[in-house]
């Protein structure tokens, strides 16, 4: 049985999978229409935008952003520790860090993995109507008086259709006919 439920699994997060994607496709019209209703404002705002006035401010953002970087690399550059000890243990550090993240994000997407598998079982199960099924099969399981007189009202009839066959033939063998009710008995206590 665990080979069969590790094979269904993956088939279980590719309906998980295809599920979600379908909820996701049917958010799109509604983006569409979105967009559309913005659309003719926005071009609108950049047809009325001066091009000189774009390039100027541009200009200034690249200058801007190169005094910095070249900040920034002078800073980083006078500051490197020398010491190749001191590089080691932080190198060392930084890979044992690097592991531990590594390890939480396996574990984060073995949970994400099974989060999504779950998802399409359910699907699955919706899309053949199982859903039905098990909330008979809770009903049941919370209300067992029921459950149990129906088990014995189906039970009686069976061991009285056996008693009267019995007493009508006595001189024949009954062994034949004691068995089927016995096993009808045992399978019933088993339940």
């Amino acid at each position: 049985m665990a080979i069969i439920d590790e094979l269904r699994t993956p088939l279980y997060f590719a309906a998980g999978t295809a599920d979600l994607a379908v909820q996701q496709a049917r958010k799109v019209p509604g983006l569409i229409e979105q967009i559309a209703a913005e659309a003719p404002a926005r071009i609108e705002a950049v047809r009325n935008t001066d091009p000189k006035a774009v390039q100027e401010k541009v200009t200034a953002q690249a200058k801007e952003a190169q005094a910095t970087v070249q900040s920034k690399f002078a800073d980083v550059v006078g500051g490197l520790d020398t010491d190749l000890k001191k590089l080691g243990e932080t190198a060392q550090d930084l890979a044992l860090r690097g592991v531990g993240v590594a390890a939480e994000y396996a574990v984060k997407a073995r949970e994400k993995y099974e989060e999504v598998a779950a998802h399409g079982e359910e699907a699955v199960k919706a899309w053949r109507g199982e859903v039905a099924e098990e909330i008979v099969e809770i009903a049941v399981v919370v209300e067992p008086e029921e459950a149990k007189a129906e088990e014995t009202e189906a039970e009686e009839p069976v061991e009285a259709a056996a008693q009267p066959a019995e007493a009508k033939k006595p001189a024949r063998k009954t062994t034949a006919r004691k068995a089927p009710a016995k096993k009808a008995a045992v399978a019933a206590e088993k339940e």
